[in-house]
């Protein structure tokens, strides 16, 4: 079974500007081959799980307010299935990472991700979290979260627009569509190996 194109509805697929890396994901995900039944079930079950990510909010500046006011009733992400902001990262299904991230809380922020249930998800907010923003030659700040944790979505911007926000989730919804469920395909972290075997 041929995996497809991931589709948004009212949105043209020529709008996105990064379907290349998609497009590249599709080509690996077909090279491996599916069965008709496990991908229709593939499709049903990535259907569900991308249009019902709920989001870990780790707001540590302004990109924090910016996505409180993607949250508000003008812009309303409720209407992608992002509605439930979650403070439990049991329950979460992506962490959005917005605003500073300093050596102290580094490992918090680790710990949290590592709390959460497979597959999770990163999404990457503002200057500060990809590359340290102004702070960047600053002894005490993280030069990007990609250090410490595997980012799925960057959404730059000092702070970003909301729009932005909302185009990076709905980027992130657009992977979690072309996934496998089924297998550890989609792994983004090595497995950790035992002291004996290595």
């Amino acid at each position: 079974m041929e995996i497809k194109k991931p589709t948004i509805k009212s949105i043209p697929y020529e709008d996105f500007k990064d379907n290349e890396y998609l497009e590249n994901m599709v080509k690996q995900l077909n090279e491996g081959g599916t069965k008709v039944l496990v991908g229709c079930l593939d499709d049903l079950i990535n259907w569900g799980r991308s249009n019902s990510l709920w989001p870990l909010t780790f707001a540590t500046s302004c990109c924090g307010i910016e996505f409180m006011a993607v949250g508000a009733a003008r812009y309303d992400f409720a209407r992608f299935g992002f509605e439930v902001a979650r403070a439990s990262p049991r329950q979460a299904d992506m962490i959005m990472v917005a605003g500073t991230i300093t050596h102290k809380m580094a490992p918090v922020l680790k710990r949290l991700y590592d709390q959460m249930a497979d597959p999770k998800y990163v999404i990457a907010v503002g200057g500060c979290a990809i590359s340290g923003g102004p702070f960047k030659k600053s002894y005490h700040v993280l030069n990007g979260v990609d250090k410490i944790l595997p980012v799925d979505v960057y959404i730059p911007g000092c702070p970003p627009r909301p729009e932005a926000l909302l185009y990076g989730m709905i980027q992130l919804q657009r992977k979690v569509k072309l996934e496998k469920f089924f297998g550890g395909v989609n792994r983004k972290e090595k497995e950790p190996q035992n002291p004996e075997q290595a």
